[in-house]
């Protein structure tokens, strides 16, 4: 099954997608993401500490983010005074959110049986992305305390990357202090092609 929750941009949803503040760098692409396990929205790793009383689950959605500039555009033949501004190729780049998920579940008296999930809890969240010779391109690193025992965190990457500079590995983990660590991993390709595409369609377009 495919990580990706949605298959490769058409070119008419990528450039509804990339529809310009204007003025301003513009994040497009938003709802597009990499996630980990593959599979359903609530799909998620587990385990078990060693003594089978207490549960722990993770996911990971990586939003690549896209990101760039607008610039000015001759306006319509039939307007030519009338500027519009599109989306200028040459500023693409990528700028990485992470989204964590988990859920902790503690058994009552029978190991793997009748779990609850209640309480308050310490969990550490940690994601790196990693060029294909193995540099960080990005790494987050959250450690939160007394959370609830079913949640998500969003952590922004706070670094870009450059569009078209290969394939790259997401790494990840998610910690519950005192139980255990899920770990994760997945590719993801930094090419920029479909974004291109959508930019010239909508040029094309007006």
């Amino acid at each position: 099954m495919k990580r990706t929750r949605t298959a490769a941009l058409t070119v008419a949803a990528a450039a509804a997608a990339l529809a310009p503040l204007l003025g301003q760098a513009a994040t497009a692409a938003q709802g597009t993401y990499l996630q980990d396990p593959a599979g359903a929205d609530k799909a998620m790793k587990s385990l078990w500490t060693k003594d089978e009383m207490h549960k722990v689950e993770a996911q990971l959605r990586f939003y690549p983010g896209i990101r760039y500039k607008t610039v000015p555009r001759p306006g319509h033949p039939a307007a030519p005074d009338h500027e519009r501004r599109t989306g200028d190729p040459k500023t693409l780049a990528w700028e990485p959110e992470f989204d964590f998920g988990w859920a902790v579940s503690d058994s009552l008296l029978v190991k793997k049986a009748v779990t609850t999930k209640d309480g308050r809890h310490p969990i550490v969240l940690h994601a790196t992305v990693r060029s294909a010779s193995r540099g960080t391109a990005v790494e987050v690193h959250r450690e939160l305390a007394d959370r609830p025992a079913t949640g998500r965190e969003k952590v922004p990457g706070g670094k870009r990357i450059a569009c078209d500079t290969g394939e790259y590995t997401v790494e990840w983990s998610v910690t519950r202090t005192g139980y255990g660590t899920l770990r994760g991993s997945m590719p993801w390709n930094s090419s920029c092609e479909n974004h291109r595409t959508a930019f010239s369609a909508e040029h094309r377009g007006h």
